[in-house]
């Protein structure tokens, strides 16, 4: 059981740059879209942003250490949650930032296995610990998350049932699947699979699992593929999944996909936005921290 958790934050945020094919945002909304870090954008009441609740079901699932990986350009998170670059107390949580840098040669941020790799190596006592991994723009639930913090394995992720997300068929059917043993072992991430090879990779009880990128780490023992990552060689970034999986490549059976069936809304794009604010006008009336 540990107390880390790890949030993605750095990104370039490509996507939500793109105009939106609805035409339910104000000027206001679609300029702060394109402005801000995703976790940062507004969709809560009094324009808090999403990562509020990130941050809210963290607390709720028993997380203490928090760090948010930014970029080099990220000084607006610390104006939310604190101006100290460690240490900062908000809601009770202990937040501290790390700086994902990006290469001189490059002109975007070198991936999220990179951020990661770089994190540890601000706050190497990570590397003696275990923690937990998450995105900035996902809402993943307090039950999710708890299963991360309390799981016995040393490496795990959540295997969402495919079937059970709320996401056009078009998006969803662009999700990396994982392969596993029947004992839930991850074996394997299957890249943009064909209709037909997706039916090769249903699990014991018969269902398509996607990673929404939120995973639990042995600091020690990914350490060392954090470093050595490769390149994609198509999206040209360093991405944890391949970290992960070459450290399986060496520690078979050593990371586990936990099962859940249940929605997790995602701020990708700009025709996002309503959806999620909606969402959580629904399911988050009040956050009682």
């Amino acid at each position: 059981m540990h107390n880390n958790l790890i949030i993605l934050a750095g990104g370039a945020s490509s996507r939500m740059k793109k105009p939106p094919q609805a035409g339910n945002l104000s000027d206001a909304e679609i300029a702060e879209a394109n402005e801000r870090s995703k976790g940062l954008i507004g969709v809560g009441p009094g324009g808090r942003p999403l990562l509020d609740y990130v941050l809210y079901n963290a607390k709720q699932s028993g997380y203490k250490n928090i760090y948010i990986i930014i970029s080099e350009n990220g000084q607006m998170f610390k104006e939310f949650y604190g101006s100290e670059d460690k240490d900062n107390d908000f809601k009770g949580l202990n937040i501290s930032f790390a700086i994902q840098q990006i290469p001189k040669e490059r002109e975007k941020p070198f991936g999220t296995a990179d951020a990661l790799f770089q994190t540890v190596e601000q706050y190497p006592e990570l590397n003696k610990r275990e923690y937990t991994v998450c995105n900035s723009d996902n809402l993943y639930s307090p039950e999710a998350m708890s299963s991360l913090r309390t799981t016995e394995s040393h490496n795990a992720f959540i295997s969402y049932d495919r079937d059970a997300l709320d996401f056009p068929s078009d998006r969803i059917s662009r999700f990396a699947l994982a392969k596993m043993d029947d004992e839930n072992r991850l074996l394997d991430i299957i890249e943009k699979p064909t209709k037909a090879e997706s039916e090769k990779y249903k699990d014991a009880e018969g269902k398509l699992r996607v990673s929404m990128n939120v995973f639990k780490f042995s600091g020690d023992m990914i350490y060392p593929y954090l470093k050595n990552c490769p390149v994609n060689p198509v999206r040209n970034e360093k991405e944890l999944p391949t970290a992960l999986l070459n450290m399986l490549a060496d520690h078979r059976g050593t990371a586990i996909g936990i099962p859940f069936s249940e929605h997790v809304p995602d701020l990708t794009a700009k025709d996002d936005i309503a959806v999620v604010k909606e969402y959580l006008q629904k399911h988050y009336t009040d956050l009682n921290w």
